[in-house]
C-alpha cells in the first residue's frame, strides 16, 4: 500500500469513528497531547483504559449479581467507568452509561442488565476498532511508512474531528 492510500485510510477510519458515533472531540483533545517526547501516547492511554475498564465490567457485573443490589455502588462504579470512557472520548459507552446510571435511579434491575450487555458490545467494538486505527500506523509495507512519518500522520489527523468539523484536505 503506498503512503497517499494509507494516509486516505486512517482518515477515513478516523472520520467513521466520528461519524457512527463511536468518538467525540474528547479523542482530538488527547491526540493534541501527543508531541515527539511522546509519539505513542495516544495509544497508551487506550491501551490503559482497556485495560482498567475491563477490570470495571467485571466488577459491574459482579455487583449485579449480588443480591440484594446495592444500586448506589452499581451507579458508583458506572460513574467511574463512565470518566474513564470520556477521557478518551468513548461517546457511545459514555452514552449507555447514562442509561445505566438511570436504571440505578430507577431501581430497575433488568435495564442495568440491558445497558450493562449493550455496554460490554459498545466497549468490545471501540475496541476492535480502534485496534485497527492504531494498527494502520504500525504498517511497514517495504519500509514505506517509517517512523517520521507516524508523528506527521497523527498530527494531520488531529485535523479530523466530528462530522461538522471534519475537512477532507488530502484531495
Amino acid at each position: 500500500m503506498d503512503y497517499s492510500n494509507l494516509r486516505r485510510q486512517i482518515f477515513s477510519m478516523k472520520k467513521s469513528l466520528f461519524d457512527q458515533g463511536y468518538l467525540d472531540e474528547q479523542f482530538n483533545q488527547l491526540e493534541e497531547l501527543q508531541d515527539d517526547s511522546s509519539p505513542n501516547f495516544v495509544e497508551e492511554v487506550v491501551a490503559l483504559f482497556f485495560k482498567d475498564s475491563s477490570r470495571l465490567l467485571t466488577n459491574i457485573e459482579q455487583a449485579l449479581e449480588k443480591y440484594p443490589q446495592d444500586f448506589y455502588r452499581l451507579d458508583s462504579l458506572v460513574h467511574q467507568f463512565k470518566g474513564s470512557g470520556s477521557s478518551i472520548g468513548a461517546l457511545r459507552m459514555k452514552n449507555e452509561c447514562s442509561m445505566f446510571k438511570a436504571h440505578c435511579s430507577d431501581r430497575n434491575l433488568e435495564g442495568c442488565r440491558r445497558s450493562l450487555q449493550k455496554m460490554k458490545r459498545e466497549h468490545a467494538t471501540l475496541k476492535q476498532k480502534l485496534e485497527t486505527y492504531f494498527q494502520c500506523f504500525d504498517m511497514d509495507d517495504e519500509h514505506l511508512f517509517l517512523p517520521m512519518y507516524r508523528l506527521l500522520m497523527r498530527q494531520l489527523l488531529r485535523q479530523v474531528g466530528p462530522r461538522e468539523r471534519a475537512v477532507n484536505s488530502w484531495k
